[in-house]
């Protein structure tokens, strides 16, 4: 549930930007009479900054996103991205639901919310390596940020 709260926080913050510069920690309380520290960002995170930061033990993962989707995980239209060319691929990493839906599901990992596609993504490269996604590897190989990493 926590996860469902912080990636519709974050995509509304995406979307529509910060809370108010005045807002007080009071607005934001989450029980009734015991307020929370909020602490405003001078700069918000970016998708592209969390899904880097989310895999910085994998940076081919974070040049896989890039390439598969522009870090974008949610359209215009407000829903999950589809591929391009292949309407079963989902989300910012672009993960087939034909191959991966039901192995995911049995792991327990929605595929169409943005930590468990990036989730899914990563228990995947521990298990196949960078081959799941080796029809946009020309444009992932040659990153470099590839090349520094290593």
């Amino acid at each position: 549930m926590i996860e469902l709260t912080t990636t519709a926080l974050f995509i509304l913050t995406t979307l529509y930007g910060n809370a108010p510069a005045n807002a007080s920690a009071d607005a934001f309380s989450l029980l009734p009479g015991r307020p929370v520290e909020t602490k405003l960002a001078d700069q918000p995170l970016t998708l592209e900054q969390y899904v880097r930061e989310y895999f910085k033990d994998e940076p081919i993962l974070a040049e896989i996103a890039k390439c598969e989707s522009r870090f974008r995980h949610i359209g215009k239209n407000g829903k999950v991205i589809r591929g391009e060319l292949t309407a079963e691929d989902v989300g910012v990493m672009q993960i087939n639901e034909y191959f991966h839906l039901d192995r995911a599901e049995r792991l327990g990992i929605d595929l169409r919310t943005l930590e468990g596609n990036l989730t899914y993504a990563k228990w995947l490269y521990a298990k196949e390596g960078a081959v799941p996604w080796y029809s946009s590897s020309k444009c992932w190989e040659k990153s470099g940020t590839l090349a520094l990493a290593k």
